[in-house]
């Protein structure tokens, strides 16, 4: 079996607050691309499961993961029976980009098993699994465009946004971890009441990214990408996706957002960068 497990960007993000675990309360546009990870996986008749990474990004990957952590959670519940997979992942999301590469990769694994009724959880047990491996995982979880309210709250939309991306990764990457231990000023919600006109273009163009700054302070070789960015034909805005350090520039056409690729590729020639478009 072949899995595409698609990677997420924050078209926004506010920070609004602390909950009481002193987790940061967030809310956020989240969308994601046609640029992917592959995942492989097969039944084996091992008495453990086997899991690889290959690929670009995969090196550096820890073994405990997030995929370890999602296979050891169900064994431990017995939701797999003891059956045991094999499962190799090839890397193409970068590490530490705030596109949820490993969130989104143990998403796809529950969606297939779920979908496939390898394992049998209702609504709120599966969202009280994906929770228990990470914050963002439960976006993956039925891969659409969705606003999350501060509360927690999704809510999916099947509006298509239509957007051409150009992602832009330098040689280093943000710990998320690191980067809200610095944050100091909340926003207020803007998000509780989510409605389809928050996918506006017009509404997305105007929002941010309120860890940007933060990032921008500890990096500032973002700054000069960004504004880069901003000076390409056709841009319509340029943001950072999580807590970065990737960024993208948004485009409405396909034949722009290559263009713009050829341009940053002349000016930054040793940075990864790679077109793709909203899904």
């Amino acid at each position: 079996m072949k899995l595409k497990s698609y990677a997420k960007v924050n078209l926004s993000l506010n920070v609004v607050g602390k909950f009481r675990s002193k987790k940061h309360k967030i809310e956020s546009i989240v969308s994601f691309l046609n640029f992917y990870d592959l995942i492989y996986l097969k039944p084996t008749s091992f008495n453990k499961h086997k899991v690889y990474f290959t690929g670009k990004f995969a090196i550096g990957i820890s073994r405990k993961n997030t995929i370890s952590k999602l296979l050891h959670i169900l064994d431990q519940k017995k939701l797999l029976k003891n059956q045991k997979f094999e499962i190799k992942i090839k890397k193409n999301i970068p590490n530490q980009s705030g596109m949820g590469g490993g969130s989104m990769n143990a998403a796809s694994l529950i969606n297939y098993f779920y979908n496939n009724k390898i394992i049998k959880l209702n609504k709120k047990e599966l969202i009280n699994l994906a929770n228990l491996i990470g914050s963002d995982v439960i976006l993956g979880i039925n891969p659409k465009n969705t606003i999350l309210s501060s509360s927690g709250k999704l809510t999916k939309f099947k509006k298509k946004l239509g957007l051409y991306v150009l992602i832009v990764k330098p040689n280093f990457g943000c710990s998320t971890k690191f980067i809200y231990s610095k944050v100091r000023c909340y926003s207020k919600a803007k998000y509780n009441n989510p409605k389809q006109s928050l996918l506006s273009k017009k509404n997305i163009i105007n929002s941010s990214n309120a860890l940007e700054k933060i990032v921008y302070k500890e990096h500032p070789k973002l700054i000069r990408i960004k504004l880069f960015l901003l000076k390409l034909s056709k841009v319509k805005f340029v943001r950072m996706s999580g807590s970065g350090s990737s960024i993208l520039a948004y485009f409405y056409s396909k034949k722009a957002t290559e263009n713009a690729r050829k341009e940053f590729k002349k000016k930054f020639s040793n940075y990864w960068c790679i077109t793709s478009k909203t899904i």
